[in-house]
């Protein structure tokens, strides 16, 4: 936890420093503005946004017994993502968009996987249903941006790779609202999801009812994707490798895949911004990217 508290405080001074660790306190006039209206709120939306994410995919993947129940494979990221394109293509304002799209989307994608995986057994099965639910609503989000003009398309792509660019606090209001809801949301959820993960016979056992467990977790899962996915778009696979970087240090609890999952947005959104300055590659390109690596790391130990 140490190296973990270490990385997280190198990861947040990295992100603020404009090169001069004066620059945080004695800077000019324009450089504290830069360091506190535009990168302090990027920095807590990375942390917020990964923390979610990492969450998210805890709480599903426990839940269905299966590494592979994560945002992105359950339709819940890509329903999200629809919904805000949607909403963008076609000028409808949403009251609390785009947390409230989102949210919609979010719901709407994984309720849809998970009645069509009633009755299928084995992650392969999940993934391929999974994955077909996801490309639907990617058809719905691209039938959408085909009927933007040049300049919304530009934005629904750099939306659809997964961005920080333009964060303000104005921003983070919608996504406090949601971390708001989220939290108390886990706290419940969490004890029950770690009786389910012991096997649906003992769920029952212990008088909890597995599918209205599920179907609460889908939702919890659901509200912390949609705070991401609303502002931030669908940073890929956060959800997939915190939950297996905490269980291969040998802390798998929500507090530290949390922790995880904020440490590797932050960083990916620094080395995002500035390596190949000025040109910013996408947060969710980068974070693909460490799926990949933690997906061969685990499998080359398993």
């Amino acid at each position: 936890m140490r190296l973990l508290a270490a990385a997280a405080v190198a990861a947040v001074l990295g992100s603020l420093l404009l090169g001069e660790p004066v620059v945080l306190f004695t800077g000019t006039e324009l450089e504290q503005v830069v360091v506190w209206q535009l990168r302090a709120p990027r920095l807590l939306l990375g942390a917020v946004a990964g923390a979610c994410l990492g969450t998210a995919g805890l709480l599903l993947q426990e839940s269905l017994r299966n590494p592979l129940a994560v945002p992105e494979l359950l339709g819940v990221s890509s329903g999200a993502s629809a919904a805000v394109g949607v909403c963008v293509a076609s000028g409808v304002a949403l009251p609390g968009a785009p947390l409230t799209p989102a949210l919609l989307g979010a719901a709407a994608g994984g309720a849809l996987t998970l009645l069509a995986v009633r009755g299928a057994t084995g992650p392969a099965a999940v993934l391929l249903i999974g994955a077909a639910v996801g490309s639907a609503c990617q058809a719905v989000l691209l039938a959408a941006t085909a009927v933007t003009d040049s300049r919304e398309q530009g934005v629904l792509v750099r939306y659809l790779l997964g961005s920080l660019t333009g964060t303000t606090w104005e921003t983070l209001v919608p996504v406090g609202v949601g971390v708001l809801l989220a939290v108390p949301a886990v706290v419940l959820v969490l004890p029950r999801v770690r009786v389910l993960r012991l096997g649906d016979d003992e769920a029952l056992s212990a008088g909890l009812r597995p599918a209205r467990v599920r179907l609460a977790v889908l939702g919890v899962a659901s509200l912390l994707v949609a705070v991401v996915v609303g502002p931030a778009g669908p940073v890929a696979w956060v959800g997939f490798f915190a939950p297996r970087l905490a269980a291969r240090i040998g802390r798998p609890s929500a507090g530290t895949t949390a922790l995880l999952g904020a440490l590797v947005v932050v960083v990916a959104d620094l080395v995002a911004r500035t390596a190949l300055y000025p040109v910013e590659l996408p947060v969710g390109g980068l974070t693909a990217l460490a799926a990949v690596a933690v997906g061969l790391l685990v499998r080359r130990r398993a």
